[in-house]
């Protein structure tokens, strides 16, 4: 493959004229053949292919059936001689047609069936649209076989729509040898079978056909473009892309996907900004991308540009920008999201309000979450995961139990993903015997096999309530060879529970699973730090130096009026910096007052007493809640967020703040929500 490439770069004329001298050819004006057929998956990308475009001289298709159809169902059609028609008949023929091609596209097969049932006369174009209702839709291979052979006069776009069939629902074999049973092929049948083989991965027998192919065009090109990022081959890919005769808008694309996937963003980049034309496709790639790659504040950005350019958003932009919002906690402009959903046609789409419930959920608005949630109309199994794991995330156990019922009665079948939600319901409300039991019966009752992420959640759930042995069995009895999160979250069991000989076994497994592994060092050195092993603490930051690992420091961050205020413990650079020290300060005399004493094990510093109660002091999320203290509107609630679990002189002394300050503040760490009000949080101290 590569010295064709190479050669043909190096040729002055491309080694297949057609590719040269291609333009696409207008439709011919032959009777009855008023629209075109498109062939379904000959394109996954929607780029269109004229259907009566031949690599070789094509022979004009006869379009009008020399037969009367008297049945009214394909299924058993009887044959008579056609009666002679008129301008009346052919322009009936034409309106039945367009007809039949509207109900396909809407999906109502049934109503395009009653159509050519009551038709007379049917040219091949009828029996087209026909054949490419039922090879479109799943499960209907058979009676798509069945109209196929009763076509009277079959054409090459009837071959198309029948390859295009078996490519979506059967074996490759099976379209292989249908492929090689083809009377005449056109581009759009190489172009279909490249498809077909690219979507299932078999790059290697698509590179055969596309060497093997008479003539190419732009989709033949995006296919294989497409089909080397999908199977993560970026290096041929970018071959392909850079030999490509005709670069189309799907190849740009599929590029610029391939490059984020991979984290190459630069490269995305400057694709992007290289590229002539752009669709909404490429705008989405862009924006999921720079989400995906932790880079969320930038893909918002690229959204408000591409809607001054007046491109509207569909609900694959909306999904990733609400996930962005999410991941910044950005309410407000998630807000402004919503407004814009309401006003466009996405309003009942359910995949736009899904992504709306778990914008909600994710930034501590619950109420709105559930609002949303029972306004939706139609909801999926995607819909209740939501909302159940927003239930779960915000410790409100019973309720998220109560929903998960309530979804079974409603005949909704859970999957993987709604028992992560269940685990983590009756992991955050300490729910450890029914958690037990909901483990044991996915397999039993839902036919539901568990992954790593319900063995984690399994080992948080029993590691939290104390039972670290029985967590350590569970590991050992895995089916799977443990990831280095189980023992991360093993580890953090143990911290809390101070059990150095575990935490060490936690320790030494997820480090020789991830010897990069921040986590393990710092939590490993935070047990050692709260039994007062200092010199265990400095023995382990000198391993983290020697194997160059560095840890993600700990910080907060507070939206205010659309824009986000970052702190970092021990902040010096907030321009309000002076006025949250004295905010704080004055809040530490009001507390004490009232009966604080500040947990100076969790200040994991070898230092005197009076200088731990000042580290504590300016840890990052109470920097965050003096700020909001001071300029968020009394009777509104608080919300800030932090990358890391929140630590438990932190947690405590928020419950302080929150009843001598009478605000309700709502604080987001890695782990789960605390909703503080009155002295109380929702967790009831379990987290």
């Amino acid at each position: 493959m590569y010295h064709y490439l190479r050669n043909r770069r190096n040729q002055r004329h491309f080694p297949f004229p057609f590719i040269e001298n291609f333009l696409p050819t207008k439709h011919c004006n032959w009777p009855f053949s008023t629209f075109t057929v498109q062939t379904p998956n000959a394109n996954p990308n929607f780029e269109a292919v004229p259907s009566n475009f031949h690599a070789h001289s094509p022979q004009r298709p006869n379009l009008l059936s020399t037969h009367n159809l008297t049945s009214t169902h394909p299924a058993a059609p009887s044959l008579d001689k056609s009666p002679p028609f008129d301008q009346n008949s052919l322009n009936d023929i034409i309106s039945s047609n367009k007809i039949i091609t509207s109900y396909i596209r809407s999906g109502d097969l049934s109503s395009a069936l009653r159509v050519f049932g009551n038709m007379t006369v049917k040219t091949t174009v009828t029996w087209n649209a026909m054949l490419a209702g039922y090879s479109r839709k799943p499960g209907k291979l058979t009676e798509a076989q069945k109209l196929f052979d009763q076509i009277p006069e079959k054409d090459t776009v009837s071959y198309n729509i029948m390859l295009a069939g078996y490519v979506q629902n059967s074996d490759m074999e099976t379209v292989w040898s249908f492929f090689n049973s083809m009377p005449s092929k056109d581009i759009a049948s190489w172009n279909t079978m490249i498809s077909g083989f690219a979507q299932k991965g078999a790059m290697a027998k698509a590179r055969e056909l596309f060497l093997a192919m008479p003539a190419k065009n732009s989709v033949t090109w995006s296919a294989m473009i497409s089909g080397y990022v999908e199977c993560g081959a970026l290096e041929l890919a970018e071959e392909f892309f850079e030999f490509a005769a005709v670069k189309s808008v799907v190849a740009w694309t599929a590029m610029i996907s391939g490059y984020l996937k991979f984290g190459k963003i630069k490269k995305a980049e400057r694709l992007f900004k290289e590229m002539p034309v752009k669709n909404l496709v490429t705008w989405n790639a862009m924006i999921a991308g720079y989400v995906e790659n932790c880079r969320a504040e930038d893909g918002l950005k690229i959204f408000r540009i591409m809607l001054r350019y007046g491109i509207r958003p569909n609900h694959s932009s909306l999904s990733s920008v609400l996930l962005g919002c999410s991941e910044l906690s950005a309410l407000q402009l998630g807000k402004q999201v919503h407004q814009l959903v309401c006003k466009s046609l996405l309003r009942d789409d359910t995949t736009a309000c899904t992504s709306l419930i778990s914008m909600y959920c994710k930034c501590g608005v619950l109420d709105d979450a559930w609002k949303l949630f029972l306004e939706t109309k139609s909801k999926d199994i995607v819909s209740w995961n939501a909302m159940i794991s927003g239930y779960a995330q915000h410790g409100a156990g019973e309720k998220a139990l109560h929903l998960f019922e309530e979804m079974r009665g409603e005949g909704i079948k859970p999957d993987w993903i709604t028992f992560v939600a269940v685990l983590l319901a009756c992991n955050h409300a300490g729910l450890v015997d029914i958690g037990v039991r909901y483990f044991d019966s996915m397999v039993k009752d839902y036919g539901v096999e568990p992954r790593p992420d319900h063995y984690t959640c399994m080992v948080d759930l029993l590691g939290r309530a104390g039972k670290l042995v029985e967590a350590v069995d569970l590991i050992k009895k895995m089916p799977f060879k443990p990831h280095s999160a189980i023992f991360g979250t093993l580890l953090g069991a143990c911290r809390i529970h101070k059990n150095l000989e575990l935490a060490e076994f936690a320790a030494q497994n997820l480090l020789n699973l991830d010897p990069q592994s921040a986590a393990g060092y710092v939590q490993l050195a935070n047990v050692y730090a709260a039994t007062n092993k200092w010199d265990h603490v400095a023995r382990v930051r000198r391993s983290m130096k020697d194997n160059k690992v560095v840890k993600t420091p700990g910080y907060s961050w507070i939206e205010i009026k659309n824009t986000v205020h970052e702190f970092r413990s021990g902040d010096r650079v907030h321009p309000e910096l002076a006025s949250i020290h004295e905010k704080l300060n004055e809040l530490e005399k009001k507390m004490k007052l009232a009966g604080y004493v500040p947990d100076l094990e969790s200040a994991l510093h070898d230092v005197g007493e009076e200088q731990k109660e000042q580290l504590l002091l300016w840890h990052s999320e109470k920097l965050a809640i003096a700020f909001g203290l001071i300029v968020v509107p009394y009777g509104t609630p608080i919300r800030v967020f932090k990358n890391l679990r929140v630590c438990g002189d932190c947690h405590r002394a928020i419950k302080y703040i929150s009843a001598i300050e009478r605000r309700e503040i709502i604080l987001r760490d890695t782990v789960r929500f605390h909703h503080f009000m009155g002295g109380c949080c929702s967790c009831g101290d379990y987290w």
